[in-house]
Order: structure tokens, then sequence, then C-alpha cells
């Protein structure tokens, strides 16, 4: 009796064995060779765009910025500048600078966009006698500019009578400001240059220099100056405060620690 339930147990557990057996080589069987005729393709998901990307794409596609010239001085505003004798003739540099960059067509961002320097002379009969370029960040500004100032209409004589130079720098960007002059302050004595007062040769008596102050006009002649100035218009007294904005909001002047 006991014998038979030993051998019932041994059937039982060896029945269980051959049932763990096939069932785990059923689950491990390797799978017959591949045909190598047959390429399997593996689909992955697409690459979402990021915003670097979609703004690169945007930019492309964004036209460039453009500025017409403006337009070329009337016959009244060279009148002014052809009397104007404050400051350097500030009126005719001025009006000189408008008609040159009227002739000098559309700005369009890109690599041709830039400025130009010149430093110029203007005989007393109003005929451009030199021009000298002192820097430049644009061949095409400077090609342009150039171009203009040698097929000027005649220009009227300069208004002190004697030669007038001056320098002036034309700005062919979509992104230049009016530059429109403010003559309010015309008649203010002009500040003294600066000089460095303890600037010694080496061989004269060591002194503090000390700098001269600004020349007081007479009240005859505050008065007298004063009928010259011209009205300032909106444009100019817009164009005054961008410069001083632009100044004062200056990184350089503005760096922090």
């Amino acid at each position: 009796m006991r014998s038979a339930a030993i051998w019932l147990s041994i059937s039982l557990h060896l029945g269980l064995f051959l049932l763990w057996a096939s069932y785990e080589g059923f689950t491990y069987l390797k799978p017959k060779d591949k045909n190598p005729e047959i390429i399997e393709v593996q689909l992955e998901e697409p690459i979402a765009k990021t915003n670097s990307d979609l703004s690169t794409s945007q930019n492309s596609d964004k036209q460039p910025a453009s500025l017409v010239a403006p337009s070329a001085p009337t016959a009244e505003e060279w009148a002014f500048a052809a009397k104007y004798t404050l400051k350097n003739s500030k009126g005719y540099r001025h009006t000189f600078g408008q008609q040159v960059r009227s002739m000098m067509g559309t700005a369009v961002e890109g690599p041709d966009q830039g400025h130009v320097r010149f430093r110029i002379e203007i005989a007393p009969n109003g005929t451009v006698a030199k021009v000298e370029t002192l820097w430049k960040t644009s061949d095409k500004a400077e090609q342009l500019a150039r171009k203009a100032i040698t097929s000027m209409p005649a220009l009227p004589p300069t208004p002190t009578g004697k030669s007038l130079i001056f320098e002036r720098t034309i700005s062919f960007t979509p992104f230049a400001s009016n530059d429109a002059p403010v003559y309010r302050d015309d008649c203010l004595p002009d500040t003294p240059a600066f000089g460095n007062p303890f600037a010694w040769d080496g061989k004269s008596p060591q002194e503090i220099k000390k700098s001269k102050p600004a020349e007081k006009p007479s009240p005859e002649a505050l008065a007298e100056c004063l009928k010259q100035l011209p009205q300032d218009s909106i444009d100019g007294i817009t164009a005054e405060a961008q410069r001083q904005f632009d100044i004062w909001s200056s990184g350089k002047l503005n760096q922090r620690k």
C-alpha cells in the first residue's frame, strides 16, 4: 500500500515536471532563420519642430525691411539754408545731407545697407570742391552717395560767403531715424573744448590750467541772434528727443556691476 502511494507520488511529480518542461521550451523556442530577401522597416515617430526651427522658417519667409528715400529739399528750405549763418551754417549742412540721401534711392535691409561719413568742402559759390571719405560700413552706400554728390543740382552760395567745411554721415539703412535739426539753442555760446588741466610738456613750469569760461554775448547781440532762429519743426523736436533717449539709454552709460 505504501509503495503504491510512493509510485503514485513519483508519477504525479514526473507528469508535472514534463508539463513544465514542455511549456518552458515552447516559450523559449528560437525563431527560424530569417529570410535574407525580406527587408524589415521600422517606423519612428516624427520629430516635433522646436521653437527655434519655427522662428528660422518664419524669418526665411519674411520680407526684408526697406525705407524709401526722403523727399528732396524744397526751394523754401534751400532759401533758408542759404542765409542761416549760425553754428557753421547748420541749415546748409543739414539740407545738403538731405539732398544727397534723397538721390540715393530706397534702402533695403541686407549686405548693402550701412553708413558713410564724409569730410566735405563747398566753395563760396556753392560748388562742391572736395569730398573725402572718413569711414564707411557699406561700399554701396559710399558709391550711391558719391554718385548723388557729383550729380546734384546747382547749390546756392554758402551763407557766410566763405568756403564751408564740415563732416556729414549719410545713413543708407531702413532703420535710420529722422535727423532734422533743432535750432532753438543756436544762439547760446559753444561749450569750451575740454583740455587736461594737468597736462605738462616736461619743460615749462608746472601749473594747473584753468578752462576758459564760455563767452556770453551781449543782450543786444543775443536779441539780434534770436531773430534769425526759425520755429522748430515737430520732426526736429522728435528727432532730438530720440537722440537724447538713445544716448542716455546706452548700455555704455548704464552698465550694471
